[in-house]
């Protein structure tokens, strides 16, 4: 089912459910560097993130890695993505959420602590930003907690907002959930049916459901946060596709939504070409980092059996893989490894390298996949069309990189990132099921 919207007027509401007496007043134009012109300036959209430090369920959560990629980052790649907001924020009171939402490209608002305690509300913390930016007229307030949003959806809201004239505008999802009443001890012996009929009880095709929040986004005009309200006046839902519909507030099986946003998240604007060549750094990544001395003084590479079957399903899909290593190592070293790969050790620049490797296969760089642990890993982190670096890389590897494993450096993480790069190639080419269907029957 596509995202649909609705919507209709209504008269305005107020946050506890009781109703305000009269209607607010019209947002008035704006105007601003147009007026006596004959040219008007459009309102300023601006989305908003709230992202409070203090998570009493999961420290740093909103920055907590959800499939390789800080939970907040997903909304805000498709903020950004959306190409309808004039502004990009997030609101935070603590120094690493700022850090990582400067990274994804979006302004921070440093929120004061008397709207970062647990009682504040989103409302409060939304006020102070407006208080603070005059040139906002329009607040897309977007959950940082859900990691399954679109661009397109937030492309059909700002146009309800623009062009339909709504004062608010509310995400929903479409649940088909009987409900009943509370029993109550003295009071309520027995349930009741809330939304059916028992003697006549539908079956899923033929009942429309019922509409829920699901704490997506809020839009409102600024007229009507300035009243104390999030919706509103003129006022409209948008249905959201339920497989879209993920809050971590709620899913809190990690691993769980995990899948759901391997399955369904939105990775970018732009399409992945199909990797040829993966590109890894020995130390640290297919290695914990250490060579070992046998009893009878041969040098031993140990890595994760995982490992190696993560680079021979890479390349029996046809990814050429190479390996790579500043230090050097004995050919019988090498050999050792048994892993039927093209190795290069004792490497200086490994940009230089790898841009020969490129240029041998006919290859240009969204074609290389590279994984890598170091600050000499860097500049191929950076040029390489697919990045990654294990879960214990240095933080500057990290910070060049999109996907970051959950698995330390020998200890999983090529495996890991092969299945990365499956997944991402089937989502975006919608290549061959089997591939995925061969890693997962795989131990």
């Amino acid at each position: 089912m596509d995202s649909v919207e609705k919507g209709a007027a209504t008269s305005v509401s107020n946050p506890r459910g009781r109703p305000s007496r009269g209607r607010p007043p019209k947002l008035q134009r704006n105007s601003r560097g147009g007026q006596g012109r004959g040219v008007e300036k459009p309102p300023h959209l601006a989305a908003l993130v709230l992202a409070r430090g203090g998570s009493k369920g999961i420290p740093l959560k909103n920055i907590k890695h959800l499939a390789g990629v800080p939970l907040i980052g997903w909304v805000l790649r498709a903020a950004l993505d959306s190409g309808v907001f004039q502004s990009v924020w997030v609101s935070t009171d603590h120094d690493e959420i700022e850090n990582v939402a400067k990274q994804f490209g979006a302004q921070v608002h440093r929120r004061s602590s008397e709207t970062s305690k647990d009682s504040s509300t989103s409302l409060d913390a939304i006020v102070e930003f407006l208080n603070y930016h005059n040139e906002v007229d329009i607040v897309g307030n977007i959950q940082a907690t859900s990691p399954c949003l679109h661009p397109t959806d937030l492309q059909k809201v700002a146009e309800m907002i623009r062009e339909k004239g709504y004062d608010s505008v509310f995400s929903v999802v479409r649940r088909h959930q009987f409900r009943w009443s509370e029993i109550q001890k003295g009071v309520r012996e027995v349930t009741e049916p809330l939304n059916l009929n028992p003697a006549k009880r539908p079956r899923r095709q033929d009942w429309d459901g019922e509409l829920y929040e699901n704490g997506s986004f809020y839009f409102a005009k600024r007229h009507l946060i300035e009243m104390g309200y999030l919706q509103g006046g003129k006022m409209a839902y948008y249905e959201m596709r339920a497989e879209h519909s993920v809050d971590i507030d709620v899913d809190i099986d990690w691993p769980i939504a995990e899948q759901r946003v391997l399955r369904f998240g939105y990775f970018g604007k732009e399409k992945l070409k199909e990797i040829k060549l993966l590109v890894c750094n020995i130390d640290g990544c297919l290695t914990n980092g250490h060579i070992y001395v046998s009893g009878d003084q041969k040098e031993i590479i140990s890595y994760d059996v995982k490992d190696a079957i993560g680079i021979s399903l890479l390349k029996k899909s046809g990814i050429e893989v190479r390996l790579i290593s500043e230090r050097a190592c004995s050919k019988q070293t090498l050999s050792s490894l048994k892993l039927d790969c093209k190795m290069e050790v004792s490497v200086s620049d490994k940009l230089a390298v790898v841009d020969e490797w490129r240029k041998e296969m006919g290859l240009c760089w969204k074609e290389v996949a590279y994984l890598g642990n170091e600050v000499s890993d860097e500049e191929c982190l950076k040029r390489a069309g697919l990045s990654a670096v294990p879960a214990d890389a240095c933080s500057a590897a990290q910070k060049t990189v999109a996907y970051i494993c959950k698995s330390n450096g020998g200890r999983g993480a090529i495996r890991e990132f092969a299945e990365h790069i499956f997944l991402l190639m089937e989502k975006s080419q919608h290549g061959p099921p089997h591939l995925m269907s061969t890693l997962s029957h795989q131990h």
